[in-house]
């Protein structure tokens, strides 16, 4: 069965050695002002022309204002009644990303609120209930942020395009209003009047629910809370009059639920706020795996059916079954010499003769070891050197317990692998057996039971690592060795 390890790892080369070819050209900034070297690819500067998605609009729509926090309010006042206004909204819209935007948008309408009982407010003379009515026309100018939770919170593994998106809106802006009372006999009176100026705050907040109808057209119902930061906005008329007494707010406040269209403006098919940066990986992916399935159609063949084609295989006879590199060489994960689909221990080095696991104590001459032996393991060093290292302190520690617990005496012999000269070599396998012997005999053993010599790199472990670059570096290492001898 073809690996689709080696196929993705071919397909990641070959655009990989493309953009390294690219690299050397030399960039014309004559014919392409727009265009600079960053050292692996040519890269263009983002200005207008390299965008390629829309990111103004416009919007507008109409609603109900509904007066709730007043004391003359729209819904179920006292007379039981619910009074409807009217309101229209425009705004010009820009998306600073797919997630979040801005808008500059003017608001009209008028509220309708009161009919309510003032029997209680009336003067202790007073010998009827009265019934009170107002409206206020309103106009307002407002910067508003506008963050789209379908985009900041849409699931990674989500991959369908979508139509509907929820929208949260919250901002700040500048209000005028003028204000009219109805009296007993039904004539409208102006109570306030309040123009534009640079300290009639309000702020408005609330949520959208879009649905992208296409891609230049949006529709959007919308609920908004408006806070007029005025007592007097229900037209109950002045502060301290029997109306604006009747309740504590020192704001009045109404829901707007409106209804509106948003017309996406540029050159481009869609628009940033429909955006999902996901899709363009999900796109490449496709096209990456698209790539690789067209190379398992291989012009030049697959002899090995191995997943590489012959043109790009360094090993053409990989064996059925095998896991191979992008180069179509079988894996050796130790590197042992035995690949791993034949290697039954495939983390640890080990001969070819054992199935590349580790072999049990032998001697140099391959027979089986003595009891001394097997008490008195050798050490391994490292190339060039003739250090003992920390790891192998518990072994030496143990020899020194054997040969204090012996009658014999015992020969320290060190040896190299064979790289370096001759005479080298020999010097170095002297300093580590002599350093060994050191160590022993100051850790507790009579000199007279211990002498070193050195076997230069004629004493190899396997004498088939000459020259070295036959072996694997295990080989090697276990040739650089310090073992002990009986006398």
């Amino acid at each position: 069965m073809k690996s689709k390890l080696a196929i993705l790892s071919l397909a990641i080369a070959v655009p990989t050695a493309a953009l390294a070819q690219d690299s050397l050209q030399v960039v014309d900034n004559t014919e392409y002002p727009n265009t600079f070297s960053s050292g692996s690819a040519n890269v263009q500067r983002f200005n207008q022309s390299s965008k390629r998605f829309n990111d103004w609009s416009i919007s507008f729509g109409a609603g109900v204002p509904l007066m709730q926090s007043a004391d003359l309010t729209s819904i179920k006042n006292g007379n039981g009644k619910n009074l409807f206004g009217y309101s229209a909204y425009f705004s010009v819209d820009k998306a600073i990303t797919h997630a979040f935007g801005l808008k500059l948008q003017y608001d009209r309408g008028e509220t309708r609120q009161g009919w309510f009982n003032t029997k209680d407010d009336a003067p202790a003379n007073a010998s009827v209930t009265q019934q009170v009515g107002a409206r206020t026309q309103y106009d307002a100018i407002s910067l508003l942020g506008d963050i789209n939770f379908s985009n900041l919170l849409r699931r990674v593994d989500n991959k369908s395009p979508y139509r509907w998106a929820l929208h949260g809106y919250a901002g700040v802006g500048t209000l005028a209003y003028r204000a009219y009372q109805k009296d007993e006999f039904g004539q409208r009176l102006m109570t306030e009047v309040k123009p534009f100026s640079g300290f009639s705050f309000f702020g408005q907040a609330g949520a959208g629910l879009k649905y992208k109808i296409s891609n230049r057209v949006d529709l959007e119902g919308r609920v908004m809370y408006v806070v007029t930061t005025d007592d007097q906005f229900d037209g109950g008329g002045e502060q301290y009059s029997a109306i604006n007494r009747r309740e504590d707010q020192v704001s009045d406040n109404f829901f707007n639920a409106t209804l509106g269209l948003s017309i996406n403006l540029g050159r481009h098919d869609s628009h940033l706020m429909w955006h999902d940066p996901l899709q363009e990986i999900y796109y490449k992916m496709d096209v990456l795996e698209s790539k690789v399935n067209d190379l398992e159609v291989c012009k030049s063949g697959d002899a090995d059916n191995d997943g590489v084609c012959d043109d790009w295989d360094r090993q053409l006879d990989t064996p059925a079954g095998a896991r191979v590199d992008g180069a179509g060489v079988a894996l050796d994960v130790d590197m042992d010499g035995v690949i791993d689909l034949y290697d039954k221990c495939v983390t640890v080095p080990g001969p070819v003769e054992n199935q590349g696991c580790p072999t049990g104590p032998t001697n140099n001459t391959g027979g089986m070891v003595s009891e001394a032996e097997t008490k008195l393991d050798g050490i391994e060093f490292d190339l060039n050197s003739d250090k003992i290292l920390p790891s192998n302190t518990p072994i030496l520690n143990n020899a020194v317990n054997y040969i204090n617990s012996s009658n014999g005496s015992y020969t320290v012999i060190g040896a190299t692998d064979t790289r370096g000269t001759e005479a080298y070599n020999q010097n170095l396998s002297e300093k580590r057996a002599r350093n060994v012997r050191d160590y022993l005999v100051r850790n507790g053993v009579e000199a007279s039971k211990l002498n070193s010599k050195g076997n230069g790199k004629k004493d190899l472990k396997y004498p088939e690592c000459d020259p070295a670059s036959k072996c694997p570096e295990w080989k090697n290492r276990a040739n650089r060795r310090v073992y002990f001898e009986a006398k």
